[in-house]
């Protein structure tokens, strides 16, 4: 069977990770620039063509799919007389795997659908490390006979695939799964910087806490760079995090209500930002902890 011909919008540390994984596999891959020329080089040099718009992308591709950091910046690619849904062919399908604004979703998938394709959400889970070796967390939602259409293609980027429902359901998803993932990060970087406050050993409160129920991928995470000096685990800036976050109490602000949960976790990473911290990664968040430990309480 002939696969499709792909178009990708974001060539960032997943982007690229996932462009390479396509192209290892056989796939035809149109790129169009980005802020690392770096990374979109090395696309072109195996294989992968550059055009100059995304309305470009999507005339030359069955399924664009996009990997942006905000919502602002998929608007921005899909809008427009260059924008995506300029070039649409009817029957196209468009996939943000990137974490978004659900009502933003609903929004760009109607005028999708206007432009006669279809739209799909499905965020990711996992590192770009995943990427590359085809085992992401894939939350899909949208269209069913779509889905069952670019399945295939989705499953050779993703160890576990989900179709989750209607269109902006796998950024609802993600958006949650964020929310917990940043409050366990958080709150992992606090107990070692904690314990360095309290004269304990890093390695013995996480062999305690990692013999139990509070063990997880997350706290292994922090982990990696709390006590193995390892930041790469978790590539995912604190200025992202803080974004994930954002969006999730946005999302609950819609919905009438107010989250308890995410003001520590984003608390937290406003503070890192605000101290120069926001393109490290989110392990390095102890250091956050512990300089902050020093000056004593939070004025």
């Amino acid at each position: 069977m002939t696969k499709p011909k792909i178009g990708f919008i974001g060539i960032g540390l997943m982007g690229a990770a996932m462009c390479n994984r396509l192209l290892d596999l056989g796939y035809t891959v149109t790129v169009v620039a980005n802020r690392s020329r770096e990374r979109v080089d090395a696309l072109v040099s195996r294989g992968a063509s550059e055009v100059k718009t995304a309305r470009e992308i999507a005339g030359a591709s069955d399924i664009v799919m996009l990997c942006m950091d905000t919502s602002a910046s998929v608007e921005s690619r899909m809008y427009g007389p260059d924008g995506v849904i300029a070039g649409l062919g009817k029957d196209a399908i468009v996939i943000d795997f990137g974490t978004s604004l659900p009502a933003s979703t609903k929004t760009i998938g109607a005028a999708v659908a206007d432009a006669g394709a279809i739209y799909l959400d499905c965020p990711i889970g996992r590192t770009p490390s995943h990427a590359l070796e085809g085992k992401l967390n894939l939350m899909c939602s949208g269209n069913a006979d779509a889905y069952a259409r670019v399945e295939p293609v989705l499953k050779d980027l993703g160890e576990n695939v989900f179709h989750l429902g209607d269109l902006g359901t796998g950024h609802t998803v993600k958006l949650i799964n964020n929310f917990f993932a940043q409050t366990v990060a958080n709150g992992m970087a606090e107990a070692f910087a904690m314990a360095d406050k309290s004269g304990v050993d890093r390695q013995k409160v996480y062999d305690v806490m990692a013999a139990g129920p509070l063990h997880s991928g997350m706290m292994d995470f922090v982990k990696s760079y709390a006590i193995d000096g390892d930041p790469n685990k978790l590539a995912f800036s604190i200025r992202n995090a803080r974004k994930d976050v954002g969006y999730y109490t946005d999302m609950a602000e819609s919905l009438g209500v107010d989250s308890l949960m995410a003001n520590g976790a984003k608390q937290a990473l406003d503070m890192s930002i605000a101290a120069g911290r926001g393109d490290e990664f989110v392990p390095l968040q102890v250091d956050f902890f512990v300089d902050l430990f020093k000056t004593g309480k939070k004025d």
